[in-house]
């Protein structure tokens, strides 16, 4: 059984995984010409000592959304986007 301190490492060590992951992901989203404003982890879920951080994509307009759905779409006939 992990100890208090030990499991605020390691959800420490989650939050800083979470934060390389939501900057990947708006590289990777700027890459296509996506633009999430509210992607961010998940500050609730950074709240405890628990290690189950979310990384929140939060919400697009319709615009956004058609352009994901391109984007998605594009990957699964193959075409590398």
């Amino acid at each position: 059984m992990m100890t208090t301190t030990e499991r605020r490492k390691a959800a420490a060590s989650r939050v800083r995984e979470a934060e390389e992951m939501v900057a990947r992901l708006r590289e990777g989203f700027a890459g296509v010409g996506v633009t999430l404003p509210s992607l961010r982890v998940d500050p609730v879920s950074c709240a405890s000592d628990e290690t189950n951080v979310l990384v929140d994509l939060g919400r697009c307009n319709l615009d956004t959304a058609l352009r994901l759905c391109g984007v998605l779409d594009g990957k699964a006939a193959g075409h590398g986007g």
